[in-house]
């Protein structure tokens, strides 16, 4: 179904786009940070929530391309724990949002072999929407496609609290010594354990800043910013990024290659 809807819409100016990327170097693991929402719609004079109810057709649309192009993860950064702050009416927007996006999307994205994921604090949701991402999860679970991780009540440093604590715990039992505690030790512990660390993030809206994101897997991510709001973000810009992801030299701390 995809793939017919990816012939579509590349003989459009995607096109030429899609035709400059080396399938030898797509980035295993694309990181987005899904920001703009509330700004797009403010600028034309709508509510919020508008903003928001556009940017779940860019993820649709992204996923779609993600998918079609062999990209093995994407994780979207959804709701972090700060988001609470927000107006009570807006929260609440954004709750229903995300269950009525796995009512609607949950068929296609299954169709199509995505794993759905979620990371975060998903305990702290209501229980309804718990279900629900229960459910997607478990139906998911064999598919042998994308994987798509949602971040939802979710924060870096949380995650990393979370870690340290799964940590100390095992120390205190007798499971682990502490001067056996390494990188792996913590990586295993992190809710991305068995995952690869995102090769480019990406962040439209303009601000440059990963806020509180992957703080621990971004390391030695390639970062790729643009001033468009998530729901203006096209596929053509999701190629845009991973070719100039590719005329990209990662050394991860070593020196240039002659």
């Amino acid at each position: 179904m995809w793939k017919k809807w990816f012939s579509r819409n590349s003989k459009s100016s995607n096109e030429s786009e899609l035709n400059s990327l080396d399938p030898l170097k797509i980035p295993q693991h694309v990181a987005i940070i899904m920001d703009g929402n509330g700004r797009w719609a403010q600028r034309r004079g709508l509510l919020r929530s508008f903003g928001h109810r556009a940017g779940v057709e860019s993820l649709r649309e992204v996923v779609k391309v993600a998918s079609e192009i062999g990209v093995k993860v994407l994780t979207a950064y959804a709701f972090s724990t700060e988001n609470w702050k927000r107006p009570d009416e807006e929260v609440s927007f954004l709750m229903s949002l995300f269950s009525e996006y796995l009512d609607n999307e949950i068929d296609e994205l299954d169709q199509n072999q995505v794993k759905i994921r979620f990371i975060g604090k998903i305990d702290e949701l209501a229980a309804s929407l718990q279900h629900k991402i229960e459910n997607a999860q478990t139906r998911t679970n064999r598919n042998s496609g994308l994987i798509l991780n949602l971040a939802v009540n979710y924060g870096g440093r949380a995650e990393i609290t979370r870690a340290v604590q799964i940590i100390a715990e095992k120390v205190q039992s007798g499971e682990l010594n502490s001067q056996d505690i390494s990188d792996y030790t913590i990586q295993s512990s992190l809710y991305t354990q068995d995952l690869p660390d995102p090769d480019l993030l990406i962040r439209p809206s303009g601000d440059l800043r990963i806020s509180n994101f992957l703080l621990w897997q971004l390391a030695y991510s390639e970062f790729w910013f643009t001033d468009i709001n998530w729901p203006d973000f096209k596929p053509k810009h999701l190629i845009q990024a991973i070719r100039d992801y590719q005329g990209r030299e990662r050394r991860f701390g070593g020196i240039k290659r002659s």
